[in-house]
């Protein structure tokens, strides 16, 4: 079942964030506006760059989102007036990668098993059974009947007559 829906969360180890300097060196305040904005680059993908328009898209006051704005900037990518968070744009294009490899895995196995169940059909439909690329032909259609009939001596007598019983047998049966 495909599911057309961005990935609903991200992974974030909090040792790594924690221990990056430039994270260390910001307050609380600058702290809290990074979060904001790695969370809300994670659903919107890019937010306004311009302060007083992206303190209104957060419900903040513009002065307080002017003063935090340069310190969490090593964070993010200013691009046309936009803020993106290139960290979080790279951990979405590594999911995106392994649903494809997963989709394109699901899509050959699905071409092998269709082409595998299509090869029996063909062949059914041909008449091959197997592999051996040998026409299937029914058992009946080997077995003929013989239109000789052995005389009932004759078998008896041939090949057989090493055995004292059965020349006994043999020479019994012809007096009668």
């Amino acid at each position: 079942m495909a599911q057309n829906r961005p990935p609903p969360a991200f992974q974030e180890y909090a040792a790594n964030m924690m221990a990056r300097t430039d994270y260390r060196i910001l307050t609380l305040a600058q702290r809290g506006l990074l979060m904001t904005l790695r969370l809300e680059c994670w659903v919107n993908l890019r937010l306004p760059n311009e302060p007083a328009t992206l303190a209104r898209v957060l419900g903040y006051g513009s002065d307080e989102v002017r003063a935090a704005l340069p310190a969490i900037m090593p964070f993010f990518a200013s691009d046309g007036g936009q803020l993106t968070c290139p960290e979080l744009d790279d951990y979405r294009d590594h999911l995106q990668a392994i649903t494809d490899k997963k989709a394109e895995g699901g899509k050959r196995g699905a071409a092998m098993t269709n082409g595998k169940r299509k090869a029996a059909e063909t062949k059914a439909a041909q008449g091959v059974s197997g592999d051996s690329g040998m026409p299937q032909v029914s058992r009946d259609s080997l077995v003929q009947p013989s239109s000789v009939q052995p005389s009932k001596t004759q078998s008896l007598e041939r090949g057989i007559s090493d055995d004292p019983w059965v020349s006994d047998y043999v020479a019994g049966s012809k007096g009668r």
